[in-house]
């Protein structure tokens, strides 16, 4: 499948149904009176999120979508039918904006959510409307509105509490894979992972936690270089960052500075989300010896928690990593219910 994570669309709402001028023709009434009614609404353009989309990839060959128009009144005071709403499927996690100015329209992060991003338009009014004591027979009567008319820009953020991040090769992909039944492709060079992949993680009370392994990061990735900048918009949701660092790479505490520094110039508060540091690779080194002790102790100078020593492969240290994940996510929930407490007083 083809990950696409922003598009453009354009969406019209219906146009109003037109209001009409006829008058009461009955036997033995004369000067029936006005009788025209008024046109129906046009429908709306309405974005609704779903939980089985993972990607916008239809919007790619679909760019434009358009509402029922209403119809016309009738004879007999009848209003016009409303035209039909036109719902659209997007991924949970898909961000709204107006493609001319930049402006949020909407977050879609819930089931079933539903934003309209286009509105029907009026119907019009029929002449039974214009009747007053001045104007005995209006004969005239105002065309429907026309819909709302907008170019969409489409922005998918995946929704994941975790998000593993480091540089090509650090083994995030075999990390998810290992943790959860997620099947990323996975091979010994460079940029394997293409799109970021999802893995629900079991808890041990049974509840299912969304991880997510995010493409390589390189130098410069918040600039657009390598795969980084295309795909750093996807954390900016997660909770916790598991940053994994190759152990075996010829210089792991330049790599563990150069992901750092593209968390802080990207921004949006990635710098400062709470992080776990964990060394891949252990089961291809000797954990006890002096070189990789005086590493552990280095890296430790930069990041004050611990560091873990895992193997993805070998399911080395695997246990006590995901402790430390769930602990970490249990602490964020009770800061973030001490502060809806204290905010409600």
């Amino acid at each position: 499948m083809q990950f696409i994570d922003q598009v453009e669309i354009e969406v019209e709402g219906g146009k109003g149904g037109d209001g009409v001028v006829a008058f009461r023709r009955e036997k033995y009434v004369p000067a029936g009176g006005p009788a025209g009614g008024n046109g129906g609404k046009g429908g709306s353009v309405i974005l609704v999120a779903v939980e089985h989309l993972q990607t916008l990839l239809d919007f790619q060959y679909n760019h434009k979508f358009q509402a029922g128009h209403g119809t016309r009144g009738g004879p007999k005071n009848m209003t016009g039918a409303n035209g039909t709403d036109r719902l659209i499927q997007v991924p949970l996690g898909t961000v709204v904006y107006d493609a001319n100015t930049d402006e949020i329209l909407g977050d879609l992060v819930e089931k079933n959510q539903q934003l309209c991003v286009a509105a029907g338009g009026k119907g019009g009014l029929g002449n039974k409307y214009f009747l007053s004591n001045r104007n005995r027979a209006p004969e005239y009567a105002l065309p429907g509105l026309e819909g709302e008319n907008r170019r969409l820009r489409l922005e998918l953020k995946l929704l994941a509490e975790v998000g593993i991040i480091g540089l090509p090769n650090a083994g995030k992909s075999t990390l998810i894979s290992a943790l959860s039944a997620a099947r990323p492709k996975i091979a010994d060079y460079p940029f394997t992972t293409l799109i970021p992949n999802l893995g629900v993680v079991r808890k041990p009370t049974g509840d299912g936690t969304v991880f997510a392994d995010i493409p390589g990061l390189i130098e410069g990735a918040h600039l657009g270089a390598g795969l980084g900048h295309e795909f750093l918009r996807h954390i900016e949701r997660t909770r916790v960052l598991l940053h994994l660092i190759d152990i075996t790479d010829s210089n792991p505490i330049e790599n563990y500075h150069t992901i750092q520094e593209e968390l802080k110039a990207y921004g949006r508060g990635l710098g400062e989300r709470p992080q776990i540091v964990a060394f891949n690779k252990v089961d291809a080194v000797d954990v006890d010896s002096e070189e990789i002790q005086a590493l552990t102790s280095q890296l430790q100078q930069f990041h004050q928690s611990p560091i873990f020593m895992i193997s993805a492969v070998a399911g080395i240290g695997l246990d006590s990593l995901l402790q430390e994940v769930w602990q970490q996510l249990d602490q964020l929930s009770a800061s973030e219910k001490n502060q809806l407490q204290v905010s409600q007083f």
